[in-house]
């Protein structure tokens, strides 16, 4: 049976809100309807802050979580909207929310996962029910709660017979790699959060459109070398990452020897270091696949691209949108998709991706209050 499902995802690129209307069903998600809505300038400096120890920082997350709900729920009108539907046709929404902190196994064993949220508003506010709280349910079952896509990536992009490569690049990177005994997936490493931030530092632009400024710079070997001894790159699968590591600090520990370089060889020498990372998981992990699918914004970056496609001769390296699915709205479909898995009782995540005990149903649910969709 199909249903409509709403999926909302604002990711560690801090740009905005992607929201796309769904028509789900067991086997198949059809995106009907996309919308985009940026952040506030305000909005997106205080997610970013956050990310950070500081001042009164339970205050500022719960407002910052209202505000965020306020512009899902924004997000959501507008598909409603578009798609000339009431709030009673839709099944749920699945919201993410905002990662601001992703410490898995950390400290206690267990560690814990932050999205900022407020899904109680968000029905309210919509008169749907919302699905929220994806990743907790993992943790609290030993993994890693990241990534979450792969099962998705699985049943939009699986091939019988086959061994499929999915790169999602928002601002830390992913890949999946799809085979019919057994799907793989963790974090490769920075997708975007380092080349948007040293952009934005450097021209005031939030991110290199089309990767035209890395294009002008060269990379430096030297300091490629310096960025490619982290030692998350080396560990193991299951695994995951974020800002909590890639950060803006962490860059600027491994320039300290480079503080001469034009600041358009630092941007090139990160669009290599994604590049090279992400391609050297393929080559490691994805013997025998013919292509590697890429989505997220990272797949409109013509320079990273370019990049990634001169490190993999024997792959075409093309986007999801050649696939039928527009870059910017597979992570959104994927909470979509999760949305419908959880109000199923059906099982989201994959113990060969996050290492969990096992598979496990995942998601909070809100219920929208009686009478109130329209």
């Amino acid at each position: 049976m199909s249903e409509r499902y709403i999926g909302l995802m604002s990711g560690t690129s801090l740009d905005g809100v992607d929201g796309v209307l769904a028509l789900c069903e067991a086997a198949q998600t059809r995106v009907l309807q996309h919308a985009y809505c940026p952040f506030p300038a305000d909005l997106a400096a205080e997610l970013l802050a956050l990310n950070s120890p500081g001042d009164n920082e339970l205050h500022r997350a719960a407002l910052a979580a209202n505000a965020l709900s306020r512009l899902y729920a924004q997000v959501v009108d507008e598909l409603l909207r578009g798609a000339n539907l009431p709030a009673s046709a839709i099944s749920a929404i699945g919201a993410h929310g905002q990662t601001v902190r992703h410490r898995p196994g950390a400290f206690d064993g267990t560690g814990y996962t932050l999205q900022l949220n407020n899904p109680a508003l968000l029905a309210e506010l919509s008169g749907i029910t919302v699905v929220a709280d994806f990743r907790s349910r993992d943790l609290a079952a030993g993994g890693q709660g990241a990534p979450l896509v792969p099962a998705f990536h699985q049943a939009l992009f699986g091939q019988a017979g086959q061994t499929v490569a999915v790169l999602n690049i928002g601002g830390i990177s992913n890949l999946s790699v799809l085979r019919d005994n057994a799907v793989l997936g963790w974090d490769c490493g920075p997708g975007n959060a380092l080349m948007d931030a040293w952009c934005r530092r450097h021209t005031g632009r939030p991110y290199d459109d089309e990767g035209s400024w890395a294009a002008s710079g060269r990379s430096h070997p030297g300091l490629l070398q310096q960025l490619l001894q982290e030692p998350y790159f080396a560990l193991p699968a299951p695994k995951s990452s974020g800002r909590d590591l890639f950060n803006p600090a962490w860059l600027e520990q491994r320039l300290v020897s480079f503080e001469a370089l034009p600041a358009e060889d630092v941007q090139a020498t990160l669009t290599e270091l994604t590049a090279r990372v992400c391609a050297a998981d393929v080559l490691r992990h994805a013997a025998g696949s013919h292509r590697l699918i890429v989505c997220g914004g990272g797949a409109l970056n013509l320079y990273l691209m370019h990049r990634l496609q001169a490190y993999l001769p024997a792959l075409e390296v093309t986007s999801s949108e050649q696939q039928g699915l527009p870059p910017l709205q597979v992570e959104a479909a994927a909470f979509a998709w999760l949305a419908r898995k959880s109000l199923h009782r059906e099982t989201g995540s994959l113990q060969s991706v996050t290492g969990a005990r096992g598979a496990r149903v995942l998601g909070a649910i809100y219920p929208a209050g009686a009478g109130d969709r329209a």
